[in-house]
């Protein structure tokens, strides 16, 4: 099963947030934390990881919080997992060359493959598309 930390499922729940928020101006981290019961302390780690990645741009002030630093179109998921996780791996054994299982593993190559498809799948899909309420069609459950 292919599951997010906390750190990336937050982070894609912020950073959807300000997306859809954006024609409001900057949206404060208080907001956003009280929006989904996010505890504030991991958040603003979240939010200031994505602004020194450039993801997002904080404003200071009265009035400050966060906003995109470019449109949501312009934007990807994987950018933002990327941001907050670093490469997308989604078992440890592909960068490993200590693996005891290495010389006979016979899911490597399959595994690399499934690895790229979900890369190029996160890769495509923009922030805007987040916001739509359609499905794509490949990603549909059937």
């Amino acid at each position: 099963m292919l599951r997010f930390t906390k750190r990336a499922d937050y982070g894609l729940m912020a950073i959807h947030y300000i997306a859809i928020h954006d024609d409001l101006g900057s949206v404060s981290a208080k907001r956003i934390a009280e929006e989904f019961a996010i505890p504030p302390e991991l958040l603003a780690k979240i939010l200031q990881r994505l602004a020194k990645k450039g993801l997002i741009v904080s404003q200071n002030g009265p009035k400050g919080g966060y906003g995109l630093s470019r449109r949501p179109d312009e934007m990807t998921v994987g950018e933002v997992i990327r941001a907050l996780e670093g490469p997308i791996n989604i078992v440890s054994c592909l960068e490993d060359s200590h693996c005891p299982q290495l010389e006979r593993c016979n899911l490597r190559r399959p595994v690399q493959k499934i690895q790229a498809a979900i890369s190029q799948m996160l890769d495509t899909m923009s922030l805007a598309e987040l916001t739509s309420a359609d499905v794509p069609e490949i990603l549909a459950i059937r």
